[in-house]
């Protein structure tokens, strides 16, 4: 009799099949704990869909290598399974995990300014890196901003807690420590170098004047004023931008909104109450 040979082929083709399961359901979780979730949005923000902007809700999730894509208006502040943190500021675009085999690569900006706060796994340090045109920027557990300017030729990076490592994409040399309150600007012909670090007035200068961007866009938003919410979007869950945008033909214009708040006291920043009280000592 040929059982024995016919059941151990069975046993092999049931084992490679659950192989297979664990492979797919493995697979399937790391993309489900590769993405992040939308927890906050203001104003305009769109993720990109085969190059068509789709108009994010809060609790969307963006995936690996999709480019989110902010207006004028827009904020919004994502949250990964770790408990990490980014948020990305008015007029910004950034793609989110480019490089997919490597899930240390948190973000890549292309223009605009994000803030991220990584967070630390158990108290250890937690590598993550964020890339513009002309730098990288390698953390293991801080909270720092990072901006691209002048069409992409320029990066600023801003430390609030922590350390980073800012080394040039484009130049040799070595990687410049930044510490809390220093502040570095990498410009693509320039190498770097430690004598071009600010220790603290700049970043005072450039942390204050986004705070008050931002309190802007939410004072906006608040009297209903110009830019409050995008575009309209068809249907709860998200849609492309523009569709069934329409307007009746005799609506009458929304009245002017009123001056902007006055600035906050001296130590205290605008957005020192809401969700954006990460900024209430400035």
């Amino acid at each position: 009799m040929r059982l024995p040979g016919t059941i151990a082929r069975v046993t092999r083709f049931a084992a490679a099949g659950a192989v297979c399961l664990a492979l797919f359901a493995v697979s399937a979780w790391a993309q489900t704990e590769a993405s992040a979730v939308l927890t906050i949005r203001e104003g305009r923000v769109d993720v990109l869909r085969d190059d068509v902007p789709w108009a994010m809700q809060e609790g969307n999730s963006v995936r690996p290598g999709q480019i989110v894509v902010t207006g004028p208006d827009g904020y919004a502040q994502f949250q990964l399974p770790d408990g990490s943190l980014f948020e990305v500021f008015p007029d910004s675009r950034v793609t989110f995990r480019a490089n997919q085999g490597d899930w240390r690569d948190l973000v890549d900006v292309w223009l605009g300014r994000i803030r991220v706060h990584i967070q630390k796994l158990g108290g250890r340090p937690n590598p993550n890196r964020i890339s513009t045109p002309t730098a990288a920027i390698s953390v293991r557990g801080t909270v720092f901003h990072v901006g691209v300017e002048d069409s992409g030729t320029t990066t600023f990076v801003l430390v609030e807690e922590g350390l980073v490592d800012v080394r040039h994409r484009l130049l040799p040399g070595r990687p410049i420590p930044l510490g809390a309150g220093d502040s570095l600007r990498v410009f693509e012909t320039q190498p770097l170098a430690a004598r071009q670090v600010d220790r603290g007035a700049m970043a005072d200068s450039a942390t204050r004047a986004l705070a008050q961007a931002v309190a802007e866009i939410l004072w906006r938003r608040r009297i209903g004023g110009p830019g409050g919410t995008g575009s309209p979007v068809p249907g709860a869950g998200g849609g492309p931008v523009g569709v069934g945008d329409e307007r009746a033909p005799d609506a009458p214009p929304p009245p002017p909104p009123p001056p902007p708040p006055p600035p906050p006291p001296v130590g205290q920043s605008a957005l020192a109450t809401g969700p954006f009280r990460w900024y209430c000592e400035v």
